[in-house]
């Protein structure tokens, strides 16, 4: 039984609601951040706070039963400019991770969280955990890295679990995704004025980040799991002109054109990308709750108080 939880990379997006939800939950939480002190969700669910550099090595000496392992560098784009450190420090992470727990004897259960984005673009679009998977950047690379990584650390004794979980949406994220860039655009546009956009008519699957947060908890809390891989996803997809509709309703501005920004088109982008997770749904009866629209909804009305 899971009584003491580590969360990694705790202080962002995805951590801190993993922090909060398992605090909820009842589970002791230790989180560990690159900040010196934690951000205020995380402040106030943690019962331990390690802040520390993990690819200059793993700070927590105690032994504890669970981790939802999130830090490392994120995000696609950012990665073709600096390649040999997004490999370099998201494998060092793990490295450190690995080393320090196995040297001690000790065999927590480790979900290393991955991406939906290493799968190779499949006819229909949609991709289960058999689907092929493809190094398309040095972000892909670099979580298929680490991937392998914990599939050596478990023949050494680690309960390692990859979760490649698909886009996520709602309060909370920063600049530099979909939903927050299109709702700072629309805010910002004049009457009259064209929101200028990427390729809207691309098709993603947006999960609720409390929904995958709670993917993350029932995989480190569950008694035992049959596979060493989930997805986590809804299984359909939403084109960004659906999420643009929605964040214009919701601040209330009917006016808009948009002009598509050809810098902002990335080549041979798939039309549609969404995950298969019923291995996730049968085996542990993981639903995702939250439907797309109100988490839209609820990131404009974060930002617009």
């Amino acid at each position: 039984m899971t009584h003491t939880l580590v969360v990694t990379g705790a202080n962002g997006f995805v951590g801190s609601q993993v922090v909060s939800l398992a605090a909820q939950r009842g589970l002791t939480v230790w989180a560990v951040g690159r900040e010196t002190i934690p951000a205020p969700a995380v402040a106030l669910h943690a019962d331990r706070y390690f802040s520390a550099d993990l690819a200059e090595g793993w700070p927590i000496a105690d032994s504890f039963d669970a981790a939802v392992h999130l830090a490392g560098l994120a995000a696609v784009g950012p990665s073709f400019a600096d390649p040999q450190r997004y490999i370099e420090i998201n494998s060092r992470i793990m490295t450190h991770l690995g080393e320090s727990l196995t040297s001690r004897g000790e065999h927590p259960r480790m979900i290393v969280v991955s991406s939906g984005a290493v799968y190779a673009p499949t006819p229909s679009g949609t991709v289960d955990e058999n689907s092929p998977t493809a190094p398309s950047s040095p972000y892909v690379f670099a979580k298929l890295l680490v991937e392998q990584q914990a599939r050596y650390y478990a023949t050494r004794g680690l309960d390692t679990v990859i979760a490649r979980p698909f886009n996520h949406i709602g309060p909370g994220q920063s600049h530099g995704f979909i939903v927050p860039d299109l709702t700072a655009a629309v805010r910002a546009a004049t009457p009259g004025e064209a929101v200028r956009v990427g390729n809207l008519a691309a098709q993603r699957d947006y999960t609720d980040v409390r929904d995958v947060a709670s993917a993350y908890l029932t995989l480190a809390t569950a008694p035992a799991h049959a596979h060493d891989l989930y997805n986590i996803s809804t299984g359909s997809s939403r084109s960004g002109h659906g999420l643009l509709a929605v964040i214009s309703d919701a601040l209330n501005r009917h006016d808009l054109t948009v002009e598509v920004d050809p810098q902002r088109i990335r080549p041979n982008d798939p039309p549609r990308i969404a995950g298969d997770s019923s291995r996730l749904r049968d085996e542990f009866g993981w639903e995702p709750s939250i439907p797309w629209e109100d988490s839209v909804r609820e990131y404009v009305a974060s930002v617009s108080g």
